[in-house]
């Protein structure tokens, strides 16, 4: 196992929190020095709040730890491609590399629908990885989706 999907092991077991719940299962944490700072699962229904995704959970929760709204240094790994506000985010904490597990072809903001994360005009570019556990993160969401349907929701 590489480093890399150490950690999105670990933004997965956040995913599942969020599932548990009976949200959309993203989960994200924050390595700062190879250490995880900060963690963070969709939270949006139990909140009852739009910003509670899992990202900008934890880049709150990172600011706090570092003492500082800029993460730079830090390396972000997400279970599902960002959203624009959380590629927003993630651009303003000037956060230099994010990891993702899978795609977003209806609202992905690295790539699929637009590329926040890499818009020259903006004065930070971020790196990034795709495809970490791409499958396993793919799954859990298709799972969950395929139960909602079940439901009728």
């Amino acid at each position: 196992m590489t480093i890399d999907e150490k950690y999105m092991k670990e933004a997965i077991r956040q995913a599942k929190k969020a599932a548990a719940l009976g949200e959309v299962p993203i989960g994200c944490i924050i390595v700062y020095e190879e250490k995880i700072i900060a963690r963070g699962y969709n939270r949006r229904i139990i909140d009852k709040n739009v910003l509670s995704h899992a990202e900008i959970i934890a880049i709150k929760k990172a600011c706090k730890k570092m003492g500082d709204w800029r993460l730079e240094g830090c390396t972000m790994y997400v279970t599902m491609e960002p959203c624009p506000m959380c590629a927003g985010a993630i651009v303003q904490a000037r956060i230099p590399s994010v990891v993702i597990g899978c795609m977003n072809p209806k609202a992905g903001c690295a790539g699929s629908v637009l590329d926040m994360l890499h818009e020259d005009g903006f004065n930070h570019q971020v790196e990034t990885q795709t495809g970490i556990l791409g499958e396993e993160c793919s799954q859990m969401l298709k799972s969950f989706f395929k139960e909602l349907r079940k439901k009728g929701r």
